[in-house]
């Protein structure tokens, strides 16, 4: 049965094959089981990525807000913390250097310890 011969014919019957199956039977099965196997890589992906824990989480804004609370102040508290260390091991390095007597740089590292010391020893109340 040809498209022209379909389109003489008027509309189809029920249980009449439409165009695509009877134009070519062998893709339907090669496309379906495509699209299954997508499907279930797309469920593996979902599994891996824990969507459905990130779905709880969204449906329970009270803990979501606790547990954005609790790392905001987890890493505040981190970064202050790095900053103070890197800056005590940063003062140490200057004050050893500032000690070598270096002609210029020397000099200007022993202002910048007795600037920090002032302000440290300096009450600011």
């Amino acid at each position: 049965m040809s498209k022209r011969d379909h389109k003489m014919n008027g509309p189809k019957q029920a249980g009449e094959p439409s165009e695509r199956l009877h134009d070519d039977p062998v893709t339907l099965p090669e496309e379906t089981r495509f699209l299954s196997s997508q499907i279930q890589r797309l469920a593996i992906q979902m599994e891996r990525s824990n969507f459905a824990e990130y779905v709880q989480l969204m449906q329970r804004p009270r803990r979501l807000i606790f547990l954005n609370l609790i790392s905001g102040i987890s890493r505040g508290v981190g970064i202050a913390i790095g900053f103070t260390v890197i800056a005590a091991v940063i003062l140490y390095i200057l004050q050893k250097v500032a000690v070598l007597n270096l002609p210029i740089i020397g000099d200007f590292i022993a202002d910048l310890v007795r600037i920090v010391d002032a302000q440290l020893h300096t009450s600011s109340y």
